[in-house]
């Protein structure tokens, strides 16, 4: 097991413990003969440029981009996940630079296809699928690209945006390289003066540490030199936001909010249900920190209060055998065809297990074809077990994804992408909370639970609210100055927080660490992925095998139907705010529970 005292190099790490990348390639040399077979497959698409009017030529041209589809997968899973394992090893991060530079000229040689295609009548297409019956394996993938047709511009506008690629995605790469290579951090001190070293990767497990002068210490020593580069993030985020907002007036989109959602087909009225229904449950969060700063016992709740366990003498280390032994216990729910899914991906290395240095930060799950693969930075906690059930909900929707969808229809969007991943972490949870007969374990469970309602639905809605309130700034003509993204930050907090938490300057300076807002307003979809999965879960188990087989089918269906049919055949309505809704119900009964267990106190 890797000791959170020390961060260890790369190669300290077990074999055991790292993911089989090789499974993908087997050496750099194969990895290069492939990138040049992918420009070899660029100048045939390239090709088809003025031909796709016809049915042959268009099959044609399709059974290209879906050879080229496994080749550029293979290619950005070896480079991009090469380059994880350690941020500072140069050749991976060249890797990833050759293979965007090759992306991006790809895009460009084919960016008549789009246009192509809808010029192409709804008549025509229904000749070609008459005589090239093989186009229906393609039906879906050609009905979402026609499905753009009032924001798809010129072919010499197509290639031009496509030129632009590798450009757009500079404000997240200038992110990843600043916080997880370049960005170095003082140590945080315990109240015994003893020194600890502080990271992207261990600063969580110090929050949930109860020396509360140790959370202090790492809660202001990481704030404070994120602080001090504010005006260099802030700088990074306005490109961030303005980027997305050039492609959405450059397609005739009415904001970059809708933009992003059209592109899974999601409507923007759930977004804006989301922050409704979260602003109307805001009383259920005020009695949740209430209640945490009565049972901590201070006379003033701090942020580096809101992750510290409530129950003394429950928290204790777990190893990862044991983890990963307690998560599919926990699944057995799912059925045999499921856990040994869990099984496979546990015993044939799909999973980067602890920090290194260098290694990004956080934990992901990536749906490479030859099978998925897992990254996390395991420290033993609690929250790191819930962490690998969750990372491998991702890993099993995308192995059943890609096994039974074609590779044009095997990348689910990211709309669902949270719900697999959280249903098994409220399976998870069940089955602790079913195990314990001890009313202290009983209290700490809950309280996980709680947080774990705290820091998905409310936290990642407060995150979707800053992105949103960025966005329409933006659209005004609002500088983003790092004053004003602080200012606004703050303002957040106070409305999701209340007065019960004191609401200090360092929390001011909390948007410049979190990576997904260099990302395309991903994380609202956290939190309606997790209301999702509540109703899913309790629905599996209360009907056992029809709700699991219904499960199923939704793990395995890809893109092949739009996200909010593809959720309402799983059982779940996400075009009504009616999930969010039971979910924050089902907070409010838990805290009722939490409540009455500790009305005497807490027991030391």
């Amino acid at each position: 097991m890797a000791d959170t005292k020390k961060i260890l190099e790369r190669s300290e790490i077990k074999e055991q413990d790292k993911w089989a990348i090789s499974d993908i390639y087997a050496s750099d040399e194969l990895w290069q003969k492939d990138l040049e077979s992918m420009k070899e497959l660029s100048e045939k698409l390239a090709s088809f440029s003025g031909k796709l009017n016809s049915a042959e030529n268009l099959l044609a041209f399709l059974q290209t981009v879906e050879q080229a589809d496994g080749i550029i997968s293979d290619l950005a899973e070896y480079a991009m996940r090469r380059n994880d394992e350690d941020t500072r090893n140069a050749a991976y991060q060249g890797m990833v630079g050759q293979f965007m530079a090759a992306y991006v000229e790809l895009q460009s040689k084919t960016a008549f296809e789009t246009p192509e295609i809808l010029l192409i009548s709804d008549e025509d297409m229904d000749k070609f699928y008459a005589e090239k019956s093989e186009l229906e394996r393609y039906r879906r993938y050609l009905f979402n690209i026609r499905r753009h047709k009032a924001h798809v511009l010129s072919p010499n506008e197509e290639k031009l945006l496509a030129m632009a690629g590798e450009m757009m995605q500079a404000p997240d790469d200038i992110y990843s390289k600043f916080a997880d290579a370049d960005l170095v951090f003082p140590d945080a001190v315990d109240k015994d003066g003893n020194k600890h070293p502080l990271s992207q990767g261990t600063y969580i497990s110090y929050m949930e540490s109860p020396d509360r002068v140790l959370r202090k210490s790492a809660y202001e020593q990481n704030y404070h030199t994120w602080a001090s580069y504010k005006n260099t993030m802030a700088a990074v985020l306005n490109s961030q936001v303005k980027a997305l907002q050039f492609n959405a007036n450059a397609r005739n989109y009415e904001s970059s909010l809708e933009a992003a959602l059209d592109g899974t087909n999601v409507p923007t009225s759930v977004y804006h249900n989301l922050i409704e229904a979260v602003h109307q449950n805001m009383d259920k969060m005020y009695r949740y920190v209430a209640l945490r700063k009565k049972l901590l016992g201070v006379d003033e709740l701090h942020y580096y209060d809101l992750y510290t366990p409530l129950v003394k003498g429950v928290s204790k280390h777990i190893d990862f055998e044991d983890a990963k032994n307690t998560v599919y216990d926990a699944l057995a729910p799912m059925g045999d065809y499921y856990r040994s899914i869990l099984k496979e991906g546990f015993d044939s290395r799909w999973i980067d297990v602890y920090e290194n240095i260098g290694k990004r930060s956080g934990a992901y799950s990536a749906g490479a074809r030859v099978h998925p693969f897992v990254l996390l930075n395991y420290s033993g906690t609690l929250d790191s077990q819930f962490t690998l059930a969750h990372e491998m909900g991702h890993a099993i929707h995308s192995y059943l994804s890609n096994k039974n969808q074609t590779p044009l229809n095997r990348d689910y969007v990211i709309f669902v992408a949270e719900v697999a991943s959280t249903c098994n972490e409220a399976l998870l949870m069940e089955y602790l909370l079913g195990k314990t007969t001890d009313k202290k374990e009983r209290i700490y469970l809950i309280n996980h639970f709680l947080d774990q309602f705290k820091g998905t639905l409310y936290r990642q809605t407060m995150f979707a609210e800053f992105e949103m309130i960025l966005g329409k700034l933006n659209q005004e003509g609002v500088a983003l100055t790092a004053e004003r993204m602080c200012e606004e930050y703050k303002k957040l907090n106070e409305l999701y927080y209340g007065d019960g938490v004191v609401i200090d300057d360092e929390i001011s300076h909390e948007w410049e660490r979190i990576p997904h807002f260099y990302y395309n307003y991903y994380v609202f979809q956290y939190a309606t992925g997790y209301s999702a999965a509540i109703a899913l879960s309790r629905r599996i188990l209360k009907e056992g095998a029809p709700a699991v087989k219904d499960y199923l089918e939704f793990l395995s269906g890809g893109c092949s139907k739009d996200p909010i049919d593809l959720l309402k055949g799983a059982g779940v309505d996400m075009s009504t705010p009616d999930p969010v809704n039971s979910a924050l119900s089902l907070f409010g009964e838990l805290l009722d529970e939490m409540e009455e267990l500790v009305k005497d106190g807490l027991d030391d």
